[in-house]
């Protein structure tokens, strides 16, 4: 695996804009409160030419321009890291328009984004093996005060920290809108971690149970599953190609979902297990759905997923910090990592090897 050098004090962050752009509020002004806190900071800032564009339908511009601009950036020497500008609903039109291989021979760039951003997140991994940062996009630093998440994803980048520990309470509705776009996460709902365990306390065979505490450890792999399974089955879906690569550490796989309703989980989770991606789990870090979580016809968000894992017979850990609803721990895929969830307290410690 391939780890990129760390964000150094005084160095060049730049920012494009593969999926949507910061051109509307309240992610304009955010953005531009970012950018000074960045430069207070010392930080020199490259801004791609489609950040606070709109021309595009999904994403800030047309696929050939967001992924020129991305490949751009990403071969440049005048930027030291890559930062998304926000998530969308297209991202995955601009991939015919990169060139992977010419990624995987430069030298490694942390990129950092979420939801749509998978798209690169992802295939980085799973193609170039190299590592990338799973969490917030721009717009999110600009929040006044920063959440200790968001102070969290740049240290992870600076290389400060390894060791990544839950935050304690979530937003389930949030106050940033057009007239407020400096609000920080409005946290009202406490952690409620769920750790699923394979067998049966006096049970039987694939049976489930609750437990207190579950551990598990492996290489990060995944993303927001609405962007995974529209890759699968694609050109770019190396994965079954990859996972030997790294058969004796195996993997936790790290997923979210945005759009999809409870059915479109457990379809997402099907099918991902009928390609093949779940060779060699090690287990399951699953975020908070955003959309639709509620049960439906007798199916709930938990039972979404276990309908899958449970044939895998290693530990689910579920409600995790990942994900839409914030915070969200900045996870580095493709590192190793030991998990482990106890007392509603989730640590992750990441080692890059």
């Amino acid at each position: 695996m391939r780890y990129p050098e760390f964000l150094k004090e005084k160095g060049t962050i730049g920012f494009v804009a593969p999926s949507f752009g910061c051109s509307i509020e309240p992610y304009r002004t955010a953005f531009e409160n970012a950018r000074k806190r960045w430069q207070a900071k010392g930080y020199v800032l490259h801004l791609g030419p489609n950040c606070f564009a709109s021309d595009g339908i999904g994403i800030s511009s047309s696929p050939e321009n967001c992924g020129r601009e991305l490949q751009d950036f990403y071969l440049k020497e005048d930027n030291d890291c890559l930062i998304s500008c926000g998530g969308g609903e297209l991202m995955c039109e601009i991939l015919e328009y990169l060139d992977f291989d010419e990624i995987s021979a430069a030298a490694p760039k942390w990129y950092m984004g979420y939801s749509d951003n998978t798209n690169m997140t992802f295939l980085l991994t799973t193609l170039c093996d190299t590592a990338s940062v799973y969490g917030p996009c721009a717009a999110a630093f600009g929040m006044e005060p920063p959440h200790p998440a968001i102070e969290d994803a740049m240290d992870v980048l600076t290389g400060k920290k390894r060791m990544l520990r839950s935050y304690g309470m979530w937003e389930k509705e949030g106050k940033r809108d057009e007239e407020h776009p400096l609000v920080p996460y409005y946290c009202t709902e406490p952690l409620v971690l769920r750790n699923y365990l394979p067998g049966s306390e006096g049970g039987g065979e694939g049976h489930w149970f609750l437990a207190d505490e579950a551990v598990m450890e492996g290489r990060l792999l995944g993303g927001c599953m609405d962007c995974l399974v529209n890759l699968l089955g694609t050109k770019f879906d190396q994965v079954k190609k990859f996972l030997p690569k790294y058969q004796e550490d195996g993997f936790i796989w790290f997923l979210e979902s945005c759009d999809l309703n409870v059915f479109g989980i457990r379809r997402a989770m099907w099918q991902m297990e009928m390609a093949g991606w779940f060779q060699y789990v090690k287990g399951f870090l699953i975020g908070r759905p955003y959309c639709h979580g509620q049960e439906m016809m007798g199916l709930d968000q938990y039972e979404a997923v276990l309908s899958t894992a449970m044939r895998h017979k290693v530990p689910v850990i579920m409600d995790a910090d990942l994900g839409h609803l914030p915070p969200m721990m900045p996870l580095v895929s493709g590192s190793y990592a030991k998990v482990k969830s106890t007392k509603n307290k989730l640590e992750i410690e990441m080692i890059y090897r």
